[in-house]
């Protein structure tokens, strides 16, 4: 059974840092990219971080570039989301999925499993 399971998140002030992990399971790790996505009350779901299938380079949503940083640990079956520099508006959501289509990586669409998500709180 593919899980995924994200968790880290929590309350922190404005500036604050936080580092979600998504575990994964039941399939080989090293076959598919996993991809950080967030929704906030009212929007729709956004990537905010992934590993492009094109040059497998690192895609940051604008919002997010230069605070975020999206790693792995083959050894562990995780990757990692280092959030620094929290602002108000990174409240949301955040959840990791596994792209199982070859297109943007940014778009919810071409992921398949998706975790439970994390809920971040950024107070000001």
């Amino acid at each position: 059974e593919v899980q995924l399971v994200e968790s880290g998140g929590g309350l922190v002030q404005a500036g604050g840092s936080l580092r979600l992990s998504c575990a994964v399971s039941g399939y080989t790790f090293e076959a598919y990219r996993i991809g950080w996505f967030r929704q906030a009350p009212g929007k729709k779901r956004e990537g905010v971080s992934c590993i492009r299938s094109t040059d497998g380079s690192t895609y940051y949503a604008d919002s997010v570039k230069g605070r975020f940083t999206f790693s792995s640990d083959y050894a562990k079956n995780t990757v990692y989301l280092q959030m620094n520099s929290l602002k108000p508006e990174d409240t949301a959501i955040y959840y990791c999925a596994r792209q199982y289509y070859s297109g943007s990586c940014y778009y919810p669409n071409s992921y398949d499993y998706w975790g439970q998500g994390t809920q971040v709180t950024v107070s000001s």
